[in-house]
């Protein structure tokens, strides 16, 4: 393993074919010109946008198969990266499902184990699953990361963020319904500050946090814009988002912010 490779910071997006995924991606590659962005989905095939991308950064921007549903492709990928950088500074699980139906349930009557199934593997699955595998090798991560390119002299300690929502705060929860999403949320919540303790202890500390982006204009959200008072830009979000994640120290490992840093109960 050479130490060009073992020296440049190390990037992973989960869940980068659109939405914020998509956008973590071109907001990372541009305010970082040192860094490699590791990009999975699971359909690369299907991603055209992401691969448009890749052709305008073919030596910062890789395109990787991964269903999370799948723990094979999770475990290939971390073999592939042990192998080729030794480490990852940065996991971002940003993939998404607010329900199959593209629909929160609105009531017990819409409520189905398939539903709940399918969203809890998407939203809290994988993303623990990812942890797993990427987990080792975040601890070996971040002395020299830094997201922009002026930061890289200053020592940070590697990053795992879990995207949830704020409909996933159990004491924020006035209106009901959203079962699925709302639970399997509530419990990436708890996976990311489980993950927060483990990865916490020895030398080598991952910060561990959950971020809530707002109500961002993407697929998952489309159905409910009308009702929305403020709708945000992946733009937008995503470099609020990065603000959050550039002003991270050991002491916020394990907690529940938003967009803007807030802290959310959990």
């Amino acid at each position: 393993m050479s130490c060009i490779l073992m020296n440049t910071p190390v990037s992973i997006v989960q869940g980068a074919s659109r939405g914020l995924g998509l956008q973590f991606c071109k907001t990372l590659l541009n305010q970082n010109k040192e860094l490699l962005v590791i990009a999975t989905c699971r359909n690369p095939d299907k991603a055209h946008e992401l691969k448009v991308l890749e052709s305008q950064n073919t030596s910062r921007l890789q395109i990787h198969q991964v269903d999370v549903r799948n723990e094979s492709h999770i475990n290939a990928l971390s073999e592939f990266v042990k192998e080729k950088y030794g480490k990852v500074d940065l996991l971002i699980n940003s993939a998404g499902m607010l329900h199959p139906s593209g629909k929160g349930e609105t009531s017990l009557k819409d409520v189905s184990f398939e539903g709940l199934r399918s969203t809890f593997e998407v939203n809290t699955i994988g993303p623990l699953i990812m942890a797993k595998y990427f987990g080792p090798l975040l601890m070996k991560g971040g002395s020299t990361f830094g997201l922009r390119s002026e930061d890289t002299k200053v020592r940070h300690s590697a990053v795992l963020v879990n995207m949830s929502a704020k409909v996933g705060s159990i004491s924020d929860n006035g209106l009901g319904g959203w079962y699925s999403y709302r639970m399997s949320k509530a419990a990436l919540n708890m996976a990311t500050k489980n993950l927060s303790i483990e990865l916490g202890r020895g030398k080598n500390r991952v910060i561990c946090v959950a971020l809530h982006p707002g109500t961002v204009d993407t697929d998952l959200s489309r159905p409910y814009h009308k009702n929305v008072p403020k709708l945000f830009t992946t733009e937008y979000s995503v470099e609020c988002l990065l603000n959050v994640i550039n002003s991270l120290t050991v002491s916020d490992t394990g907690k529940y912010l938003t967009y803007d840093r807030s802290e959310l109960q959990f």
